[in-house]
């Protein structure tokens, strides 16, 4: 099978297509979004958290598709910075209380309209932010009020892929999901 005969078999609504096709910048949250919601804390009064590695290469696939991760977070941790900046995610702020001004804030810095933004989170602290995005998501397992004014709700939970399904819409929407899968079914030697 030649890689042009690729088609992917990742499909969404035409009508959540035609919403996402013009975004620039995706915000997520992280408990509950990039992580399941549970914290781990040692006696020591270390914080662990589990990522999946799903989310994080969609996280790295969004910006290969030019679409800016930002990552905006109501707690600041060692973990969560590392994962950060594993990822090689440019944008985030953390141990805010208002997600709105520090959304403003790295939007108005970039350039970026409300109209060409996407975000996706899971609880009350993200909600000024889904309802202004041209595009909310919500994971499944979301507080029932984010579901509710969510465009789009994953079928994946926080922490489950639930963010690789809101990059893998992105990417779809803005036509660069087909080249960039072509792509990874080359190998690093040009052969397939």
């Amino acid at each position: 099978m030649a890689l042009d005969d690729i088609t992917p078999v990742l499909g969404f609504p035409p009508e959540l297509l035609l919403r996402a096709q013009d975004i620039r910048a995706a915000i997520f949250d992280v408990d509950g979004v990039l992580t399941d919601g549970r914290i781990y804390i040692s006696e020591r009064g270390e914080e662990f958290k589990a990522f999946n590695t799903l989310d994080g290469h969609g996280l790295k696939l969004l910006a290969q598709g030019g679409i800016a991760p930002i990552v905006i977070t109501g707690r600041d941790s060692p973990a969560v910075r590392r994962r950060v900046n594993d990822l090689g995610i440019a944008h985030a702020v953390y141990g805010v209380h208002d997600k709105l001004a520090a959304a403003q804030h790295l939007l108005t810095t970039l350039g970026i309209g409300w109209d060409a933004v996407a975000a996706i989170g899971d609880d009350w602290p993200d909600l000024p932010l889904l309802a202004r995005a041209a595009l909310a998501c919500a994971p499944v397992n979301g507080h029932v009020e984010v579901r509710a004014i969510a465009h789009h709700v994953t079928t994946a939970a926080g922490g489950h892929g639930a963010a690789r399904e809101f990059c893998d819409l992105l990417l779809s929407a803005t036509g660069r999901y087909a080249a960039l899968l072509r792509g990874h079914l080359t190998t690093l030697d040009g052969g397939s």
